[in-house]
């Protein structure tokens, strides 16, 4: 699922708030995603948190 199907659902906000208080240094700026860049959105993140990519998309698919 992407930042648009996020929206689409109405819940991308809250989606943003949940990796925030999980990951308290991540920044408007981490959690910007650009259509087309999911990859890299994704490993901007895993960076970040240092979990994997595929553990990063299950963990925000189940928010």
């Amino acid at each position: 699922m992407n930042e648009a199907e996020y929206k689409a659902r109405g819940n991308w906000n809250e989606l943003k708030g949940k990796l925030k208080q999980e990951y308290g240094d991540l920044t408007d700026d981490d959690l910007t995603y650009e259509e087309g860049k999911q990859d890299e959105w994704l490993g901007k993140l895993q960076q970040k948190t240092g979990k994997a990519k595929g553990d990063l998309k299950k963990w925000i698919d189940s928010l």
